[in-house]
């Protein structure tokens, strides 16, 4: 398939800027790609649409302070977007400047210190004179996509956290989880829905442009992947009792094709390593039987993603609807629910 047949038009306007003061208030456009039925709900409606027995797998990486702002040893300004954290002193980034800086170079953010040793590609390796938790610490900012135009507020350290949270380590929202808040979580468990983790930690690479028209040349970043024993079992259990394993949001679902994959058995089994799986129309989905996630950037592999699981006509054609009905777009907007 071509690039050009996951475009659509996407006014600025319908880019959500600002969370919702309820997480749950999100709107959820119910696409029934067996029913070609489209349901406009809430997600707080999203217990009404599971059964007793579904297992909702949840993305628990916590996003990191990610981006700092500094300046070059010749006094120029620097940002720099962490990718990820190599070890206690080392990260890899993307760095913006007016000159790149070359090998050798220095960074200063506040009083910290940080030696450019190589670079490859678009990714620089910094080295920093003191720990990086702590540079993070003092000077990171919340790691907002480009398409939001305002700088990050105090609203944002909490709002742009999924509310289970916990291993720290993306460079981005998982942002399907962020419509969910503890009311919500308590309603799916009244109605018999189980809970289980995975941890992806999520890379810059989310916000890669595929820049070939044959998309088959495309490739994702790689990504940090954990899915743990106790997480097999219950996606396994589930299917023993002919629940559905419902993924909230992509990364959750790369997550467990990739582990299926992995598996000598046919079964999901653990996997601890990484993953770039680049899921796109005529992939064989093993494990996930339904998702929630958000709407997504023309041309973005993360719609190719939904396509994949929907059809990319239904998928265009369900944007379509959401746009005409003035559904909020991308990171902080609103939801789908894909059964």
């Amino acid at each position: 398939m071509r690039l050009e047949d996951f475009d659509y038009p996407l006014p600025p306007e319908a880019i959500a800027q600002q969370p919702l003061p309820v997480r749950s208030d999100s709107r959820m456009l119910h696409l029934d790609r067996a029913g070609e039925r489209l349901d406009d709900r809430r997600v707080r409606a999203l217990p009404a649409c599971l059964a007793p027995g579904d297992l909702l797998v949840l993305n628990d990486t916590r996003v990191l302070a990610a981006r700092l702002f500094g300046r070059k040893n010749t006094g120029g300004a620097v940002e720099i977007f962490l990718e990820r954290i190599l070890d206690s002193r080392r990260l890899s980034a993307k760095l913006r400047a007016s000159r790149t800086p070359r090998a050798g170079g220095r960074l200063y953010v506040g009083e910290f210190a940080l030696q450019v040793e190589s670079r490859n590609d678009e990714l620089f390796i910094l080295h920093c004179d003191r720990d990086i938790s702590d540079l993070l610490d003092a000077h990171g900012h919340v790691p907002l996509p480009p398409y939001i135009q305002r700088p990050d507020a105090e609203t944002d350290v909490e709002r742009y956290q999924t509310v289970w949270a916990r291993h720290a380590g993306a460079v981005a929202a998982p942002t399907a989880g962020l419509h969910f808040d503890q009311p919500l979580l308590d309603a799916l468990r009244q109605r018999g829905v189980a809970t289980a983790q995975v941890t992806l930690h999520v890379g810059s690479g989310t916000y890669q442009r595929v820049r070939q028209s044959d998309i088959e040349q495309h490739r994702l970043h790689h990504e940090r992947l954990i899915v743990g024993d106790s997480l097999c079992r219950a996606i396994n259990e589930t299917r023993q009792r002919g629940g559905r394993v419902v993924a909230v949001g992509t990364t959750v679902v790369r997550s467990l094709e990739t582990a299926a994959r992995h598996a000598a058995t046919g079964e999901i089994e653990p996997y601890a390593g990484e993953t770039d799986l680049f899921i796109r129309p005529g992939f064989d989905f093993r494990v996930v039987d339904a998702m929630v996630t958000n709407f997504h950037e023309p041309q973005s592999t993360l719609l190719m993603l939904v396509s994949a699981f929907a059809g990319r006509q239904r998928v265009l054609d369900a944007y379509a609807h959401a746009l005409r009905q003035g559904y909020r777009f991308l990171s902080y907007g609103d939801a789908m629910l894909l059964t």
